[in-house]
């Protein structure tokens, strides 16, 4: 255990192996064995699972037991009561929690899923994991210490082409298109892959699978350890207004790109569509 007063990040190792523990427990047996009565829509297009709840259930008791005197923002302990975002501009270090990121996909029985943590502090993220429950990789980053998956220190795909390059992008920002169709009409980009999981998202990025990830929202359990990861491993983040990245806001357009350039690049197509939107892909 450490004493979350002094300030302390905990080992990177320790919680990774929590998480995996967790997954292994109370994700992992519920993949393609769920039943009726254990989803449902808490918001329409929304869905929770038995695995969400109980994989955040878990993860709190033994977070928690880690860090005396640390609190935990979980996804859907926040959606049933949102002053619970009030916690990350209190004092105490915070457990970013998304138990499962991806439900959708989780629920309908196909992969693209991940289990999210982050550590927050003053209002700053410290360290994120991100661990693939059916692949088995987990990404990890601390604050000023790199990012680092089995071992091995990340870094991004940086320097391609941009004609050449893949990432992801949803919802619309500032525009009745959506970013990815306005990114598909530009002919600029080598391709748009929504895999409906920013978790799985930033964890591409983070090993050179893929080059960008954009979002037209940035709920912390979705962002703030992914940002963190990818930044530490080489990438370019911040909201599209040119601020950087702060895990109290929830609805800023958060862009992740693995160079400066791709990320200005990808910036000023979504600008100008906010005026000139694009005709809806097919």
């Amino acid at each position: 255990m450490i004493d979350a007063d002094t300030g302390a990040v905990p080992d990177l190792e320790q919680v990774a192996e929590i998480i995996r523990d967790v997954a292994a427990a109370e994700v992992v047996p519920r993949f393609r064995a769920l039943r009726a009565g254990e989803i449902r829509e808490k918001a329409p297009g929304d869905l929770v699972t038995a695995a969400d709840l109980a994989c955040e259930a878990a993860l709190s008791g033994r977070l928690l037991a880690l860090a005396s005197g640390s609190v935990v923002l979980g996804e859907e302990a926040a959606s049933v009561d949102p002053t619970l975002f009030d916690r990350l501009d209190a004092a105490p270090p915070v457990w970013v929690v998304d138990p499962i990121d991806g439900t959708i996909n989780f629920a309908n029985g196909r992969s693209g899923f991940a289990v999210i943590v982050a550590w927050v502090r003053a209002g700053r993220v410290l360290a994120g994991w991100i661990h693939d429950p059916l692949g088995g990789t987990t990404v990890m980053a601390e604050r000023g210490r790199g990012a680092w998956s089995a071992g091995q220190r990340l870094a991004v795909a940086a320097g391609m082409p941009l004609d050449a390059m893949v990432g992801a992008a949803y919802g619309r920002i500032g525009s009745p298109t959506r970013a990815a169709d306005l990114l598909i009409a530009s002919g600029r980009v080598g391709a748009v892959v929504n895999g409906m999981s920013s978790g799985t998202d930033y964890l591409s990025l983070a090993l050179g699978r893929s080059q960008f990830q954009l979002s037209s929202r940035s709920l912390p359990w979705d962002h703030a350890a992914g940002a963190l990861i990818v930044a530490e491993a080489g990438a370019v983040v911040g909201f599209i207004d040119g601020s950087p990245y702060r895990p109290r806001v929830l609805d800023g357009a958060l862009l992740a790109a693995a160079d400066r350039g791709t990320w200005e690049a990808i910036r000023e197509i979504i600008i100008r569509g906010q005026d000139h939107p694009a005709p809806r892909a097919g």
